[in-house]
Protein backbone atom coordinates (compact mmCIF):
# COMPACT_ATOMS: atom_id res chain seq x y z
CA UNK A 1 0.00 0.00 0.00
CA UNK A 2 1.08 3.57 -0.64
CA UNK A 3 1.14 5.85 2.36
CA UNK A 4 -1.91 8.09 2.55
CA UNK A 5 -0.03 11.31 3.27
CA UNK A 6 -0.04 14.66 1.54
CA UNK A 7 3.59 14.14 0.55
CA UNK A 8 3.01 10.67 -0.90
CA UNK A 9 -0.23 11.25 -2.77
CA UNK A 10 1.54 12.52 -5.88
CA UNK A 11 4.67 10.45 -5.41
CA UNK A 12 6.39 8.71 -8.34
CA UNK A 13 5.18 5.42 -6.84
CA UNK A 14 1.56 6.42 -7.34
CA UNK A 15 2.20 7.37 -10.95
CA UNK A 16 4.05 4.10 -11.54
CA UNK A 17 1.20 1.98 -10.20
CA UNK A 18 -1.43 3.83 -12.21
CA UNK A 19 0.61 3.44 -15.39
CA UNK A 20 1.67 -0.14 -14.82
CA UNK A 21 -1.23 -1.83 -13.04
CA UNK A 22 -4.34 -0.42 -14.66
CA UNK A 23 -3.83 -0.56 -18.40
CA UNK A 24 -6.50 -3.25 -18.13
CA UNK A 25 -8.75 -4.53 -15.34
CA UNK A 26 -9.97 -1.00 -14.74
CA UNK A 27 -12.94 -1.00 -12.32
CA UNK A 28 -16.22 -0.63 -14.22
CA UNK A 29 -18.30 0.77 -11.40
CA UNK A 30 -19.95 4.12 -10.63
CA UNK A 31 -16.91 5.49 -8.73
CA UNK A 32 -13.88 3.83 -10.38
CA UNK A 33 -11.30 6.31 -9.16
CA UNK A 34 -12.39 5.75 -5.57
CA UNK A 35 -11.94 2.01 -6.22
CA UNK A 36 -8.42 2.63 -7.55
CA UNK A 37 -7.66 4.80 -4.54
CA UNK A 38 -8.81 2.04 -2.20
CA UNK A 39 -6.55 -0.48 -3.92
CA UNK A 40 -3.57 1.87 -3.75
CA UNK A 41 -4.17 3.21 -0.25
CA UNK A 42 -4.46 6.88 -1.20
CA UNK A 43 -7.21 9.48 -1.46
CA UNK A 44 -9.46 9.56 -4.50
CA UNK A 45 -8.40 13.15 -5.15
CA UNK A 46 -4.76 12.00 -5.35
CA UNK A 47 -5.63 9.46 -8.07
CA UNK A 48 -7.49 12.09 -10.09
CA UNK A 49 -4.70 14.65 -9.71
CA UNK A 50 -2.02 12.13 -10.69
CA UNK A 51 -3.93 10.99 -13.79
CA UNK A 52 -4.34 14.60 -14.84
CA UNK A 53 -0.63 15.20 -14.27
CA UNK A 54 0.30 12.11 -16.33
CA UNK A 55 -1.96 13.31 -19.13
CA UNK A 56 -0.37 16.78 -19.10
CA UNK A 57 3.08 15.16 -19.24
CA UNK A 58 2.01 13.13 -22.28
CA UNK A 59 2.55 9.77 -20.59
CA UNK A 60 -1.08 8.74 -21.03
CA UNK A 61 -3.34 9.47 -23.97
CA UNK A 62 -6.54 8.92 -22.01
CA UNK A 63 -8.27 6.59 -19.58
CA UNK A 64 -10.90 4.51 -21.30
CA UNK A 65 -11.71 2.08 -24.08
CA UNK A 66 -9.47 0.62 -26.75
CA UNK A 67 -11.83 -0.76 -29.39
CA UNK A 68 -10.86 -3.90 -31.26
CA UNK A 69 -10.08 -3.25 -34.93
CA UNK A 70 -12.92 -3.77 -37.39
CA UNK A 71 -15.47 -4.71 -34.70
CA UNK A 72 -17.11 -1.33 -35.14
CA UNK A 73 -16.55 0.85 -38.17
CA UNK A 74 -13.70 0.22 -40.62
CA UNK A 75 -9.98 0.88 -40.68
CA UNK A 76 -6.83 0.23 -42.65
CA UNK A 77 -3.09 0.66 -42.45
CA UNK A 78 -1.91 2.83 -45.32
CA UNK A 79 1.46 3.79 -46.74
CA UNK A 80 2.87 6.34 -49.16
CA UNK A 81 6.17 6.78 -50.94
CA UNK A 82 6.99 10.48 -50.59
CA UNK A 83 10.13 12.36 -51.67
CA UNK A 84 12.09 13.07 -48.46
CA UNK A 85 12.10 16.82 -49.02
CA UNK A 86 8.28 16.82 -49.15
CA UNK A 87 7.66 14.41 -46.30
CA UNK A 88 6.88 16.99 -43.61
CA UNK A 89 4.41 18.91 -45.76
CA UNK A 90 2.63 15.74 -46.87
CA UNK A 91 2.47 14.47 -43.28
CA UNK A 92 0.91 17.77 -42.20
CA UNK A 93 -1.70 17.51 -44.95
CA UNK A 94 -2.58 13.95 -43.91
CA UNK A 95 -2.72 14.85 -40.22
CA UNK A 96 -5.51 17.35 -40.88
CA UNK A 97 -7.91 14.48 -41.48
CA UNK A 98 -9.57 13.40 -38.21
CA UNK A 99 -9.84 9.85 -39.58
CA UNK A 100 -6.02 9.58 -39.33
CA UNK A 101 -5.02 8.55 -35.83
CA UNK A 102 -1.40 7.38 -36.28
CA UNK A 103 1.15 8.75 -38.74
CA UNK A 104 4.83 7.74 -38.73
CA UNK A 105 7.89 8.08 -40.89
CA UNK A 106 9.63 4.73 -41.40
CA UNK A 107 12.88 3.68 -43.06
CA UNK A 108 11.74 2.37 -46.44
CA UNK A 109 10.84 3.49 -49.95
CA UNK A 110 7.32 3.58 -48.50
CA UNK A 111 8.37 6.08 -45.88
CA UNK A 112 5.02 7.41 -44.54
CA UNK A 113 2.73 4.99 -42.66
CA UNK A 114 -0.62 5.94 -41.18
CA UNK A 115 -3.83 4.38 -39.85
CA UNK A 116 -7.21 5.56 -41.11
CA UNK A 117 -10.43 4.78 -39.20
CA UNK A 118 -14.04 5.66 -40.03
CA UNK A 119 -17.56 4.73 -39.05
CA UNK A 120 -18.16 2.54 -42.13
CA UNK A 121 -16.32 1.07 -45.10
CA UNK A 122 -17.88 3.68 -47.37
CA UNK A 123 -16.68 6.54 -45.18
CA UNK A 124 -13.25 4.92 -44.95
CA UNK A 125 -12.89 4.77 -48.72
CA UNK A 126 -14.12 8.35 -49.05
CA UNK A 127 -11.52 9.49 -46.51
CA UNK A 128 -8.75 7.58 -48.29
CA UNK A 129 -9.70 9.19 -51.59
CA UNK A 130 -9.66 12.65 -50.04
CA UNK A 131 -6.32 11.98 -48.32
CA UNK A 132 -4.79 10.78 -51.58
CA UNK A 133 -6.01 13.86 -53.42
CA UNK A 134 -4.75 16.20 -50.71
CA UNK A 135 -1.35 14.52 -50.39
CA UNK A 136 -0.77 14.13 -54.11
CA UNK A 137 0.66 10.60 -53.90
CA UNK A 138 -1.00 7.18 -54.29
CA UNK A 139 -1.93 5.22 -51.17
CA UNK A 140 -0.97 1.61 -50.55
CA UNK A 141 -3.91 0.10 -48.63
CA UNK A 142 -3.11 -2.80 -46.29
CA UNK A 143 -6.27 -3.68 -44.32
CA UNK A 144 -6.16 -6.14 -41.45
CA UNK A 145 -7.01 -9.72 -42.47
CA UNK A 146 -6.23 -11.75 -39.37
CA UNK A 147 -5.13 -10.75 -35.89
CA UNK A 148 -2.70 -12.82 -33.86
CA UNK A 149 -1.87 -10.29 -31.16
CA UNK A 150 -2.91 -6.63 -30.92
CA UNK A 151 -2.71 -5.04 -27.50
CA UNK A 152 0.00 -2.42 -26.99
CA UNK A 153 -0.06 -2.72 -23.23
CA UNK A 154 3.38 -1.90 -21.84
CA UNK A 155 4.74 -3.25 -18.58
CA UNK A 156 6.98 -0.97 -16.58
CA UNK A 157 8.02 -3.61 -14.04
CA UNK A 158 9.54 -6.33 -16.21
CA UNK A 159 11.96 -7.04 -19.01
CA UNK A 160 9.44 -7.32 -21.84
CA UNK A 161 7.21 -4.66 -23.32
CA UNK A 162 4.23 -6.97 -23.68
CA UNK A 163 1.87 -7.32 -20.75
CA UNK A 164 1.82 -10.73 -19.11
CA UNK A 165 -1.13 -13.12 -19.43
CA UNK A 166 -2.55 -11.50 -22.57
CA UNK A 167 -4.25 -14.29 -24.55
CA UNK A 168 -3.02 -15.04 -28.07
CA UNK A 169 -5.53 -16.31 -30.59
CA UNK A 170 -5.96 -15.89 -34.31
CA UNK A 171 -9.01 -13.87 -35.21
CA UNK A 172 -10.49 -13.27 -38.62
CA UNK A 173 -13.25 -10.74 -38.94
CA UNK A 174 -17.00 -10.86 -39.30
CA UNK A 175 -18.97 -7.81 -40.46
CA UNK A 176 -18.78 -4.93 -37.95
CA UNK A 177 -21.28 -4.81 -35.10
CA UNK A 178 -24.35 -2.72 -35.92
CA UNK A 179 -24.79 -0.02 -33.29
CA UNK A 180 -28.07 1.50 -32.18
CA UNK A 181 -28.31 5.24 -31.63
CA UNK A 182 -27.41 5.10 -27.92
CA UNK A 183 -24.40 2.89 -28.66
CA UNK A 184 -23.25 5.20 -31.45
CA UNK A 185 -23.38 8.16 -29.05
CA UNK A 186 -21.52 6.14 -26.43
CA UNK A 187 -18.73 5.33 -28.88
CA UNK A 188 -18.43 9.03 -29.69
CA UNK A 189 -18.25 9.89 -25.98
CA UNK A 190 -15.67 7.18 -25.27
CA UNK A 191 -13.40 8.44 -28.05
CA UNK A 192 -12.45 11.31 -25.76
CA UNK A 193 -11.69 9.05 -22.80
CA UNK A 194 -13.26 9.04 -19.35
CA UNK A 195 -13.70 12.47 -17.79
CA UNK A 196 -11.54 12.69 -14.70
CA UNK A 197 -14.44 13.26 -12.31
CA UNK A 198 -15.70 11.33 -9.29
CA UNK A 199 -18.60 9.77 -11.27
CA UNK A 200 -17.22 9.62 -14.83
CA UNK A 201 -19.81 7.17 -16.16
CA UNK A 202 -22.57 9.45 -14.96
CA UNK A 203 -21.00 12.27 -17.00
CA UNK A 204 -20.89 9.98 -20.04
CA UNK A 205 -24.52 9.01 -19.49
CA UNK A 206 -25.60 12.65 -19.53
CA UNK A 207 -23.78 13.14 -22.84
CA UNK A 208 -25.26 9.99 -24.36
CA UNK A 209 -28.83 10.46 -23.11
CA UNK A 210 -29.30 7.42 -20.89
CA UNK A 211 -28.62 6.48 -17.28
CA UNK A 212 -25.33 5.56 -15.65
CA UNK A 213 -26.27 1.89 -15.20
CA UNK A 214 -26.98 1.48 -18.91
CA UNK A 215 -23.62 2.99 -19.84
CA UNK A 216 -21.80 0.60 -17.51
CA UNK A 217 -23.80 -2.41 -18.71
CA UNK A 218 -23.02 -1.70 -22.37
CA UNK A 219 -19.32 -1.17 -21.69
CA UNK A 220 -19.14 -4.43 -19.70
CA UNK A 221 -20.93 -6.27 -22.52
CA UNK A 222 -18.59 -4.83 -25.16
CA UNK A 223 -15.60 -5.93 -23.07
CA UNK A 224 -17.04 -9.46 -22.72
CA UNK A 225 -17.76 -9.67 -26.46
CA UNK A 226 -14.30 -8.41 -27.43
CA UNK A 227 -15.60 -5.24 -29.07
CA UNK A 228 -13.57 -3.33 -26.49
CA UNK A 229 -10.08 -4.82 -26.50
CA UNK A 230 -9.25 -3.42 -23.10
CA UNK A 231 -10.46 -0.66 -20.82
CA UNK A 232 -8.02 1.26 -18.69
CA UNK A 233 -5.07 3.62 -18.78
CA UNK A 234 -3.89 4.10 -22.38
CA UNK A 235 -0.19 4.91 -22.25
CA UNK A 236 2.05 6.60 -24.80
CA UNK A 237 4.97 4.23 -25.16
CA UNK A 238 7.57 6.73 -26.38
CA UNK A 239 7.10 8.92 -23.31
CA UNK A 240 7.51 5.84 -21.08
CA UNK A 241 10.96 5.08 -22.45
CA UNK A 242 10.17 2.79 -25.39
CA UNK A 243 11.92 5.11 -27.82
CA UNK A 244 12.69 2.58 -30.56
CA UNK A 245 10.24 0.56 -32.60
CA UNK A 246 10.36 -1.40 -35.81
CA UNK A 247 7.80 -3.00 -38.09
CA UNK A 248 9.12 -6.42 -39.10
CA UNK A 249 7.45 -7.82 -42.22
CA UNK A 250 7.78 -11.24 -43.88
CA UNK A 251 6.59 -12.88 -47.07
CA UNK A 252 5.20 -16.15 -45.67
CA UNK A 253 3.58 -18.90 -47.76
CA UNK A 254 -0.18 -18.65 -47.25
CA UNK A 255 -0.44 -22.19 -45.89
CA UNK A 256 2.11 -21.42 -43.13
CA UNK A 257 1.08 -17.95 -42.06
CA UNK A 258 -1.29 -19.10 -39.31
CA UNK A 259 1.30 -21.32 -37.64
CA UNK A 260 4.07 -18.71 -37.79
CA UNK A 261 1.78 -15.86 -36.84
CA UNK A 262 0.74 -17.61 -33.63
CA UNK A 263 4.36 -18.47 -32.81
CA UNK A 264 5.45 -14.87 -33.20
CA UNK A 265 2.46 -13.55 -31.28
CA UNK A 266 3.52 -15.52 -28.19
CA UNK A 267 6.98 -13.94 -28.09
CA UNK A 268 7.40 -11.41 -25.26
CA UNK A 269 9.20 -8.98 -27.56
CA UNK A 270 6.30 -8.78 -30.02
CA UNK A 271 3.73 -6.08 -29.27
CA UNK A 272 1.61 -6.51 -32.42
CA UNK A 273 1.27 -9.38 -34.87
CA UNK A 274 -1.20 -9.64 -37.75
CA UNK A 275 -1.76 -10.69 -41.35
CA UNK A 276 -2.32 -8.09 -44.05
CA UNK A 277 -2.60 -8.57 -47.83
CA UNK A 278 0.28 -8.42 -50.24
CA UNK A 279 0.06 -5.61 -52.77
CA UNK A 280 2.11 -6.91 -55.67
CA UNK A 281 4.40 -5.94 -57.22
CA UNK A 282 5.18 -3.12 -54.82
CA UNK A 283 4.59 -4.86 -51.49
CA UNK A 284 5.25 -8.63 -51.22
CA UNK A 285 4.84 -8.99 -47.44
CA UNK A 286 1.85 -10.51 -45.61
CA UNK A 287 2.91 -11.06 -41.96
CA UNK A 288 3.51 -7.95 -39.85
CA UNK A 289 5.02 -7.63 -36.36
CA UNK A 290 5.85 -4.66 -34.18
CA UNK A 291 8.77 -4.73 -31.78
CA UNK A 292 9.24 -1.94 -29.24
CA UNK A 293 12.31 -1.31 -27.16
CA UNK A 294 14.27 1.39 -25.40
CA UNK A 295 17.08 1.58 -27.96
CA UNK A 296 17.42 0.59 -31.59
CA UNK A 297 20.21 -1.91 -30.98
CA UNK A 298 18.05 -3.91 -28.58
CA UNK A 299 15.17 -4.01 -31.06
CA UNK A 300 17.47 -5.18 -33.85
CA UNK A 301 18.97 -7.86 -31.58
CA UNK A 302 15.45 -9.10 -30.74
CA UNK A 303 14.61 -9.30 -34.45
CA UNK A 304 17.81 -11.18 -35.31
CA UNK A 305 17.30 -13.67 -32.48
CA UNK A 306 13.63 -14.28 -33.35
CA UNK A 307 14.34 -14.87 -37.02
CA UNK A 308 17.09 -17.39 -36.23
CA UNK A 309 15.25 -19.24 -33.48
CA UNK A 310 11.91 -19.47 -35.30
CA UNK A 311 13.63 -20.41 -38.59
CA UNK A 312 12.33 -17.38 -40.47
CA UNK A 313 15.58 -16.63 -42.28
CA UNK A 314 14.43 -18.53 -45.38
CA UNK A 315 11.62 -16.01 -45.99
CA UNK A 316 11.99 -12.60 -47.57
CA UNK A 317 11.66 -9.87 -44.98
CA UNK A 318 12.18 -6.19 -44.32
CA UNK A 319 12.61 -4.11 -41.17
CA UNK A 320 11.10 -0.63 -41.07
CA UNK A 321 12.34 1.38 -38.10
CA UNK A 322 10.24 4.34 -37.06
CA UNK A 323 11.94 7.71 -37.39
CA UNK A 324 9.41 10.51 -36.84
CA UNK A 325 6.07 10.37 -35.03
CA UNK A 326 3.86 12.86 -36.84
CA UNK A 327 0.61 11.94 -35.10
CA UNK A 328 -0.56 9.52 -32.39
CA UNK A 329 -4.18 9.72 -31.28
CA UNK A 330 -6.95 7.31 -30.42
CA UNK A 331 -9.11 6.06 -33.29
CA UNK A 332 -12.15 8.17 -34.11
CA UNK A 333 -15.20 6.38 -35.47
CA UNK A 334 -17.45 9.43 -35.75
Amino acid sequence: MLENTAKATLSPALGFHLLNDFQRNFPLCPAPFAELASKLGVAESAVLRMLEQLRREGKIARVGAVFAPKRIGASTLAAMSVPPEKLGAVADAINRFPEVNHNYEREHRYNLWFVVTAGSEGRLQAALGAIEQSAGYPILQLPLLREYHIDLGFRLDGDGAKEANVPVRAESFAPPTVLDEIERRLVMALQEGLPLFIRPFSVLASRVGCDEGEVLERIRRWCAEGIIKRFGVVVRHHELGYGANAMLVHDIPDEMIGQLGELLAREPGITLCYQRPRALPDWPYNLFCMIHGQVREDVQETINELRERLKLTAYAHDTLFSLTRFKQNGARYA
